[in-house]
């Protein structure tokens, strides 16, 4: 029976894996701590692939290259290639998006195509990752069971910059449509939320919804650091 492998930090991730794998083919084995990723590890366990949904460091090249690694990235490839894909796309107005599953390389999502699925970025951010999380897993269970293979990737390519937290601020110079895009895309767990400074305060939005002309939000408040 074969091994494989699940290496992923995100709780709703982790939540998927303990709900849906017992029903797979296989042996199952999880990692959620970078430590836990080492080369004799997986040797011992042998995997005829391990799945990579959200991990946020990079993979050894020694397990790259003995291993069947398969990434997910939230973007039509090579369209969105880099950081951040889904807050880059809600900032360029899509509503869709596909999720890629391809075979890790040393470079950056440049990989061969598994498969691709559409995906909705409609909802807050947690929303789209719990939707991305179950799809991911629809995805993995097609790919073990049917051993698809890889196609490379074609079209003009499309880099993405990783965001970094200062970005979070909300330009208020932005229209009301724009300023929700902002709010629901950082409203994550785990993520730095939208927010404006206001004196020495820190004013963070969540929970945003749009109606009559109105945008209603949760704020949070607090001493600026």
């Amino acid at each position: 029976m074969n091994n494989y492998v699940v290496a992923t930090i995100k709780d709703w991730n982790i939540a998927q894996y303990n709900k849906r794998t017992p029903a797979y083919n296989g042996n199952w084995h999880l990692i959620t701590d970078k430590k836990e990723l080492t080369y004799s590890h997986l040797k011992h366990l042998n995997p005829k692939y391990i799945f990579f949904p959200h991990w946020s460091w990079i993979v050894p090249e020694e397990i790259i290259n003995n291993f069947n690694c398969v990434c997910f990235h939230m973007t039509d490839l090579p369209y969105g290639r880099g950081g951040s894909p889904m807050q880059n796309l809600i900032s360029l107005g899509h509503t869709t998006t596909k999720l890629s599953a391809l075979k890790m390389e040393e470079s950056i999502d440049t990989g061969p195509i598994y498969l691709k699925r559409p995906l909705s970025l409609e909802g807050t951010a947690q929303q789209i990752f719990l939707r991305c999380s179950a799809l991911t897993f629809d995805m993995i269970q097609f790919i073990v069971n049917e051993n698809p293979e890889v196609t490379p990737q074609e079209g003009p390519v499309t880099a993405f910059s990783r965001r970094n937290p200062s970005q979070s601020v909300i330009d208020t110079n932005l229209d009301l449509d724009a300023i929700f895009d902002h709010i629901r895309m950082l409203d994550a767990d785990s993520y730095p939320k939208a927010y404006i400074k206001h004196g020495k305060y820190k004013l963070e939005f969540t929970n945003a919804t749009k109606s009559n002309g109105a945008l209603t939000a949760n704020i949070k408040l607090t001493l600026f650091e």
